[in-house]
């Protein structure tokens, strides 16, 4: 089930991958944009593109290519993982990131 890895103790921030329990987290040749992403490493505390994840043109969300930002953020901010990272962070979700997304 999706989310359960972040009821365990952790030391470290939850990515996307391991949330989603995707599979496409680094280290693998399917790889999600989220994963590879370095520009946005460290945002939210994540690695690469990991907690930013809406941010990032073209992630593998839901077995499917997204789109860009401007066109995929509706859908992401409804996901369970952008609502816990949102909560998380306690930021404003859109503040700054256009500009990420705008590097692609």
């Amino acid at each position: 089930m999706p989310g359960k890895v972040v009821r365990k103790r952790r030391s470290r921030p939850v990515n996307c991958w391991e949330f989603k329990e995707c599979g496409r987290g680094l280290g693998g040749d399917r790889a999600c944009p989220a994963a590879t992403d370095k520009r946005a490493d460290g945002v939210n505390r994540g690695t690469n593109g990991g907690r930013v994840c809406w941010a990032i043109a073209g992630t593998l969300c839901g077995g499917r290519q997204q789109g860009i930002y401007a066109v995929k953020l509706e859908t992401c901010m409804r996901c369970d993982f952008y609502q816990f990272v949102i909560g998380e962070e306690r930021v404003d979700p859109c503040d700054g990131y256009p500009s990420l997304a705008a590097k692609r």
